[in-house]
């Protein structure tokens, strides 16, 4: 019998996809035993997306966790492992934060967009709240458009910056090598740069 809270990041990957197929096969208690296995990487990976864009934030990572695992239950998916899990959280996380931030970007100016650089979004303290929201919405574009043209880079860039996953993670998830990842991402940066730098 184990005793005290969970230690997620410690949790073998074959139990974790073993409880998320029991959950997809109908078992809300393996779901609850799943999340809670990962629920440390989660609120990390959601500290580090608000804590990118400061005051802008309107929900904590805590409330950001809930909000993404909300979504998924009534929906089971057949995740192949853990980085799929993660990943798929983080979309919708992703989602969740832009929602919030277009919302806060119409009250304040009404949608106008700023410029935005990659390096601007490594900082933990982005400034001014509008500012930082209406950054993450021209980041959002820019993702959807650099996804649109080449799909496995806008993935590559999402779950680098979005998601939080490792270079090893990323290339085990879309079964490509390291290189690869680490070519495709240098793409992806050199790409947005050049796209969020032409805007107004």
């Amino acid at each position: 019998m184990r005793d005290g809270p969970s230690t997620p990041s410690f949790a073998p990957d074959y139990d974790l996809t073993r409880l998320l197929h029991a959950w997809r096969n109908g078992d809300g208690c393996a779901f609850t035993a799943a999340i809670e296995q990962v629920y440390a990487e989660l609120r990390r990976i959601a500290a580090r997306r608000i804590g990118r864009h400061g005051d802008a934030a309107t929900l904590s990572p805590t409330e950001l966790v809930h909000e993404a695992v909300l979504g998924l239950w009534p929906a089971p998916m057949d995740f192949d492992n853990r980085a799929h899990f993660l990943a798929t959280v983080s979309l919708a996380m992703r989602a969740i934060l832009v929602d919030h931030a277009r919302a806060r970007a119409a009250d304040k100016r009404g949608g106008n967009r700023l410029r935005l650089s990659l390096s601007r979004l490594d900082d933990a303290d982005t400034g001014d709240d509008t500012d930082a929201a209406l950054d993450l919405l021209s980041l959002e574009q820019a993702l959807e458009q650099l996804e649109s043209l080449d799909a496995r880079c806008g993935r590559i860039m999402h779950l680098t910056y979005f998601g939080g996953l490792s270079q090893e993670e990323i290339a085990a998830l879309l079964n490509v090598s390291v290189p690869t990842v680490k070519r495709d991402l240098r793409f992806a940066r050199a790409w947005l740069l050049k796209i969020l730098g032409e805007g107004t």
